[in-house]
């Protein structure tokens, strides 16, 4: 039953709009997704245990509920540092709301609709909802702006509130069919589309995700100003007069992606935040529209991340000064930022660029920062983060926000608000439907029913992943019915380190991979990167799905200087990193002999259940001379969960 609502809520909402364009691909919703996954529903679990519980706690002890309590009276100064901390509170309610849909839990339900009292004492009449000012409109914070809007462009983040409220606010009437958060976000999109649009007011949102957040509420509520609004502020990207020829993108525009409009745009530039959210919000405005230029656009940026702008484990945003992308290849080790809600960004993006195109291609990409780049964001357990993702923790060179520890919060702690509210959506980026083609994104353990040529389909995963390639479906359908089952068949398993050239691995060729129905060898045609299975499927049907788990040696394109002569390894998705606790000498000293051997195994002990690689390096002794020593290396999420101290992704090989 309490699957139930939230999927009844979806369909009343999208019925009025049947004969408007959308995604040709839809998700199967996050509570339409049962876990029994043994990697992801303990953290989905700690999310909801600690977690969330934690970010309400830190939210009220930090000052951010007494935001809006000082608001509500209009007394008082603003007590906290930045002027967005109100989204904290959003972000936080958006995952409690999300953890509601599948734990019902009525003491959290209670907290919540406590937090809305305060929230909607803080609305301003006409709907503004903006404690930075509205606790003291004469001397508001100085990002703030003198009056409402006239920052918005640049630092002011009246709007990116207003998006953290909104998809807040949808996430909690869809997870407990109550709409008092809900009509105070109304009510604030309200002034929004009275405020902003053709012959009103225009600007470029300094922050982005109201866009993403207006087509969400244009979704549940068929009120299409919404999403004209959406499209609106994405148009007005590229209007502002900077200098074009100055190379500082905090005076050419690009730091805000606002240096050309957004059709004319062909990289990924700026805040890596920002730039997630922007181009989210264009693939939704392009599904949803039809929008070509967009499309055409999104494309091409996307091209240019993945071919020129990724870390090797998935993270994006190189450079600290701006939280930013850098210049293609510009990708150093010793000074990475990486941001965790970039890294979530790009799952958010990479999502909406499958459900646009159907291609594995992205769905590979997301897994690839799912499992690395993104989780390494919280710590094992679920109280501590980090801001910043390294690449290696030396002495030497590094950046000031460089993170050798993590902490249990900060200043701006956008991350570990964002990391509650991803968790526990995770169960919707397994499975996909396309009429009668069904996705399976991930292998994650889990079971879910939906509907295909109007016949009721549970489909089933079992599976150790990430630690084993045996991946087994149950398929059974309410009654014989034909359909095309479609699994991804990942980059990896082909020897393809990442969709582009600025990755790959030693081996060469492709791998194997076993693929059968009923015990017997599969009739399969791959597309667009998945196993496509089309048969008359019945009830008990069985798919062996076995995918080849080898330890593999990445190197970087010949462009990433710094990764010249070294290796990164991988098995499966997961990319593997050293640290000091598991290694006796230093390793900013190791060496990787070129006929290393690295043995697998599993140590239930250790950081919760991890994979640890093991082999010789080779390190040079006070004397001068090359010692070898043993070399032990453990997934990259799990690094700094025991004590501080060195650590890296690549290696000088020998």
């Amino acid at each position: 039953m309490k699957y139930c609502l939230f999927f009844l809520l979806i369909c009343t909402k999208l019925s009025f709009a049947q004969n408007l364009q959308d995604y040709r691909i839809s998700p199967v919703e996050f509570n339409k997704v049962k876990l029994t996954d043994k990697f992801w529903l303990p953290r989905v679990e700690t999310n909801k245990e600690v977690t969330i519980p934690t970010s309400f706690a830190r939210c009220e002890n930090t000052g951010r509920l007494k935001n809006f309590e000082m608001a509500a009276k209009k007394s008082g100064k603003f007590c906290t540092a930045y002027v967005f901390d109100d989204t904290d509170i959003y972000k936080t309610i958006e995952g409690a709301s999300y953890s509601l849909a599948v734990y019902p839990d009525a003491k959290l339900e209670g907290y919540i609709d406590s937090l809305i009292v305060v929230i909607a004492n803080a609305q301003e009449p006409d709907g503004y909802l903006y404690t930075a000012r509205t606790i003291n409109p004469a001397n508001p914070p100085s990002w703030s702006g003198k009056e409402r809007w006239v920052n918005e462009g640049n630092m002011s983040h009246e709007l990116y509130n207003s998006g953290h409220l909104i998809k807040s606010a949808v996430a909690h009437y869809q997870s407990t069919g109550k709409k008092n958060l809900l009509n105070i976000a109304i009510k604030n999109a309200n002034l929004l589309v009275a405020t902003f649009g053709p012959g009103k007011r225009s600007v470029a949102p300094g922050h982005e995700i109201v866009e993403m957040a207006l087509v969400r509420l244009y979704q549940v509520t068929a009120n299409e100003s919404y999403l004209k609004l959406a499209k609106f502020f994405i148009d007005q990207r590229g209007k502002k007069q900077y200098d074009a020829k100055d190379k500082n993108p905090w005076k050419n525009g690009a730091y805000w992606q606002d240096q050309t409009a957004v059709i004319n745009q062909d990289e990924a530039v700026g805040h890596a935040v920002r730039a997630m959210y922007l181009y989210s919000g264009m693939a939704d405005v392009a599904a949803l529209t039809g929008d070509k230029d967009y499309l055409n656009a999104i494309d091409k940026i996307w091209a240019n991340m993945c071919g020129k702008k990724m870390y090797v484990n998935g993270g994006i945003g190189a450079v600290p000064d701006g939280e930013r992308f850098g210049e293609d290849y510009e990708l150093p080790n010793a000074t990475a930022y990486n941001e965790t809600c970039a890294a979530i960004g790009n799952v958010y993006w990479n999502q909406r660029m499958f459900l646009l195109h159907g291609d594995a291609k992205y769905i590979d990409l997301m897994e690839k920062v799912m499992y690395n780049a993104l989780l390494s964001g919280v710590g094992l357990d679920g109280k501590t983060f980090f801001y910043t993702n390294a690449m290696q923790i030396f002495d030497g060179p590094h950046h000031k926000d460089a993170e050798p520890g993590r902490s249990g919060w900060f200043e701006c702690s956008c991350c570990p608000t964002n990391m509650s509210r991803f968790l526990p959506s995770l169960p919707g980026y397994i499975y996909a439907q396309s009429k009668d083609q069904v996705y399976v994104n991930l292998f994650v353990a889990s079971s879910t029913e939906l509907k295909v040529n109007n016949q009721l389909v549970k489909i089933t995963q079992q599976n150790n992943y990430p630690w084993e390639g045996n991946l087994n479906f149950g398929i059974d359908p309410q009654e014989a019915s034909t359909f095309s089952l479609k699994l991804r068949l990942p980059g990896w398993a082909m020897n393809e380190a990442i969709p582009s050239d600025l990755y790959s691995y030693h081996q060469k060729g492709k791998a194997g991979f076993t693929i059968k129905v009923n015990g017997k060898n599969a009739k399969y045609q791959i597309e667009k990167g998945y196993i496509t299975i089309q048969k008359l499927w019945k009830k008990g049907d069985k798919v062996e799905f076995v995918l080849p788990m080898e330890v593999k040696k990445v190197t970087a394109n010949a462009k990433l200087k710094e990764d010249a002569g070294k290796i990164a390894l991988q098995r499966g998705p997961i990319m593997f990193c050293a640290e000091a606790a598991d290694n006796t000498v230093k390793i900013s000293s190791i060496k990787v002999p070129g006929n290393t051997q690295f043995k697998y195994s599993f140590n239930s002990a250790l950081l919760n259940g991890v994979a640890e690689l093991s082999g010789n390096a080779v390190t040079t002794a006070a004397d001068g001379n090359d010692v070898t020593v043993p070399f032990k290396l453990i997934p990259y999420y799990a690094w700094a969960n025991r004590s501080k101290g060195e650590m890296s992704i690549w290696f000088p090989e020998l």
